[in-house]
């Protein structure tokens, strides 16, 4: 999406960053972990597949993309800082992971949804979210939730920007279109990643595993988001300049 080529997002733990060109060599060594393919069902592909992965994913109306580093060291100043330089606080050794989320048009609306849908001329959408923490020196440290609540924050942020440019790629024949609610899909057997999921609000439609072994949770969009996750951090992450 380009929505985020030149924007960064801040906390006190983790630096969002777009996912650029030159992260496509350190993202390629991660995904020759087989392991790593196999909780992310990713297919090996070459470094200049990989390349054009990367580049379309920046054009994408429907995916939003961040590579996930550690924040820059902490300074008297750090408050201060209104850039991010890419190459330097995004080097290699400071990557460790990757934040998604991909935009599906709703054709599920129960028929109250659909007739107020209708009504308003509006196609409702759908975001699911998924996290990667590559790096296994940074796995087990507590850093999905420092990466998820700023990632939320960011979208519930950015939402209207993020359904306009939906709106203009995915052409859907309504008016506009209006972020009905975020999903994740978890193997059933992964208590952790629910846990992490079911911490800042998300909640699971059954309690029974789909055909896949999969819980689906969900995580509705209200005019209370962005303060309870802020709350959850404990502080406001900020987006800055990215170039």
């Amino acid at each position: 999406m380009i929505l985020n080529e030149h924007q960064a997002v801040l906390s006190p733990r983790i630096l969002l960053v777009p996912y650029s060109e030159h992260h496509v060599p350190t993202y390629h060594e991660w995904m020759q972990d087989e392991d790593l393919r196999k909780a992310t069902a990713s297919e090996p592909l070459t470094i200049d597949q990989e390349h054009a992965m990367q580049k379309s994913w920046r054009e994408d109306a429907d995916k939003l993309t961040f590579i996930v580093c550690q924040p820059p060291p902490a300074s008297p100043d750090s408050t201060q800082i209104e850039k991010i330089t890419q190459g330097n606080e995004d080097s290699p050794d400071a990557m460790f992971g990757d934040v998604n989320l991909f935009l599906y048009t709703d054709d599920d609306d129960d028929d109250e949804s659909t007739e107020q849908e209708s009504t308003e001329d509006a196609q409702a959408v759908l975001g699911e979210v998924e996290i990667m923490i590559a790096r296994k020196d940074q796995q087990g440290k507590g850093l999905g939730r420092e990466i998820l609540i700023p990632f939320l924050w960011y979208v519930v942020h950015s939402c209207s920007t993020i359904m306009n440019q939906y709106h203009t790629g995915i052409s859907s024949g309504k008016s506009k279109n209006t972020l009905k609610y975020l999903r994740v899909k978890i193997g059933a057997e992964n208590a952790r990643s629910v846990r992490l999921f079911e911490s800042v609000g998300f909640k699971k439609i059954s309690e029974t595993p789909n055909y896949f072994g999969e819980l689906e949770l969900r995580w509705l969009i209200d005019e209370g988001a962005l303060k309870r996750l802020v709350e959850c951090l404990g502080a406001i992450p900020r987006v800055l300049e990215y170039a």
